[in-house]
């Protein structure tokens, strides 16, 4: 499952550059979540940088996907597959 940032974000900028993914970003108003990147640092960290380096626990699942650690491994090989394409 996805993670996202709620309203609840100060942004206070320290998540951002944890996100190994980079799949976080700035929206309009707060930092927000790229579904199709995030795979709760699956394939990188046991848990979530994001969720916990933040000060005001603003980063719950993302109901809106659902995935299991099966299918968190396989976005994170296919995201790393991608990356290393771009480099060459």
């Amino acid at each position: 499952m996805a993670l996202m940032i709620t309203d609840e974000c100060i942004n206070c900028d320290v998540c951002e550059p944890e996100c190994p993914n980079d799949a976080i970003y700035m929206g309009l108003e707060i930092y927000e979540i790229d579904p199709n990147k995030c795979t709760e640092c699956v394939g990188h960290y046991d848990t979530p940088q994001c969720q916990q380096v933040c000060p005001v626990d603003c980063i719950p699942m993302n109901p809106a996907f659902s995935e299991n650690q099966t299918q968190l491994m396989a976005k994170y090989q296919a995201l790393t597959a991608a990356k290393k394409a771009l480099a060459k």
